[in-house]
């Protein structure tokens, strides 16, 4: 979000179904989020199969948080995949890049924590430039 974030967040092994999401993001993350913020809240996810089952459409209706409409197929509007994009820059740039897991883990949560705010808030203020270029090109890919 704009000015602040959350820890990083790494799901452990194993596959993140509807009900990995809700249980381990949508609760403890995306709920707080939408109680300090109120009505101004507008969660944004993509259509990852995950992001879009019952289990997740009704725990975010049952707790009112708005989800932003989210066009197929379209990477170039997110900008969680700069970030990670940047974050793979960074992993690939070490002198001694990650082996284990762990130290991918630990690599990781050091980088999201070395990653400048501003990136990330000129990533989200850049949303609403995206969106009119896409229209513009009428979906096709956007230059982002």
């Amino acid at each position: 979000m704009l000015g602040s974030r959350t820890d990083l967040h790494i799901f452990d092994a194993g596959s993140v179904n509807g009900t990995r999401y809700c249980n381990e993001f949508l609760l403890p993350y995306v709920r707080l989020f939408r109680g300090a913020m109120g009505l101004q809240f507008l969660f944004m996810d993509d259509n990852a199969p995950c992001h879009r089952t019952v289990a997740a459409e009704q725990l975010l209706e049952s707790e009112d948080i708005e989800r932003m409409d989210w066009p197929a197929r379209s990477p170039d509007l997110n900008p969680i995949e700069h970030v990670w994009g940047f974050l793979g820059r960074r992993l690939a740039a070490r002198t001694l890049p990650p082996v284990t897991i762990r130290e991918l883990r630990l690599a990781l949560q050091d980088e999201w924590a070395a990653m400048p705010q501003q990136l990330i808030d000129t990533l989200i203020l850049s949303i609403g430039r995206r969106c009119e270029t896409c229209l513009a090109v009428r979906g096709d890919h956007i230059p982002y």
